[in-house]
């Protein structure tokens, strides 16, 4: 198996985010169903401000009115991240030495600053684990992705049948 090095090949593209004002149960959820490690809380304008992660869901979870949270007050702030050209394993003593178990790739576009991809300890075992490149297919810059117009589509239709909006063709 030839040997990934970089970030940019072994990151996902796209990245979970809410709102400041989401409930901590959401996000919650949100992170079983998804099997994530954290989510980026976008402010208003776009900008990522903060990080909540299982470790701040875990410290809330001690908290009394647990029930009434949101992203914004458990949220750690500013969003630890690495350029997607350094090695794998300069990225895992970054992860290591901040104590987090994910990192972002941050794009610039418009005057916002947000999160383009993520590389979490969960990449770093797959790639210690797999036994050959296959299994790592759906990874990295080359992974093969839905265009953009259809993910939106299909976001925009799962928002609209949540809402109880009537299929539109």
């Amino acid at each position: 198996m030839a040997e990934r090095l970089l970030v940019r090949d072994l990151m996902s593209v796209g990245v979970a985010t809410c709102a400041p004002d989401t409930p901590i149960i959401e996000i919650a959820r949100l992170l079983l169903e998804k099997q994530l490690e954290a989510v980026v809380v976008l402010n208003e304008e776009g900008h990522a401000v903060g990080v909540v992660s299982q470790k701040e869901l875990a410290q809330a979870y001690t908290r009394d009115n647990r029930q009434e949270l949101t992203a914004e007050a458990v949220m750690r702030d500013g969003v630890p991240s690495v350029p997607p050209d350094i090695p794998l394993p300069a990225a895992a003593q970054i992860m290591q030495d901040q104590g987090i178990r994910v990192v972002y790739l941050m794009h610039h576009a418009g005057g916002i600053t947000y999160p383009a991809a993520v590389l979490s300890y969960q990449h770093l075992l797959r790639h210690l684990a797999a036994r050959s490149d296959e299994e790592l297919n759906d990874l990295g810059i080359k992974a093969a992705r839905q265009a953009p117009l259809d993910e939106f589509i299909q976001k925009r239709d799962a928002a609209r049948k949540r809402a109880g909006f009537p299929h539109q063709e």
